[in-house]
């Protein structure tokens, strides 16, 4: 298993980021009571998921699997906590990890 932390801060951000080989767009935004929310485009910008929110411990791409992301974009928080990301604690308390299988 290879795992990829995707380096943020707590702030509204956009950039390019290349996962299982391919690059692509990510945008996250704080919407206040949903929390944060993550926009995924292509390297050209068209939008290929759109307001999936940072929810913790399941896949946030598994119903997307027609897309071929070729891995799992999970959320993991450093105490174990049940909760959602806070405004402050991206990057920091709580993380994005994109995980592909072992090639063997």
């Amino acid at each position: 298993m290879a795992i990829q932390e995707i380096p943020l801060t707590a702030d509204n951000q956009t950039f390019y980021i290349k996962l299982a080989g391919t690059l692509y767009k990510m945008t996250l935004l704080w919407r206040d009571s949903a929390g944060w929310i993550l926009d995924i485009a292509d390297s050209a910008s068209n939008a290929l998921i759109q307001g999936i929110p940072l929810v913790i411990n399941v896949d946030l791409l598994a119903q997307y699997a027609y897309l071929g992301f070729n891995g799992q974009l999970m959320v993991m928080l450093d105490d174990d906590d049940t909760s959602l990301p806070t405004i402050t604690g991206l990057g920091s308390t709580s993380h994005v990890y994109f995980i592909t299988a072992s090639s063997s």
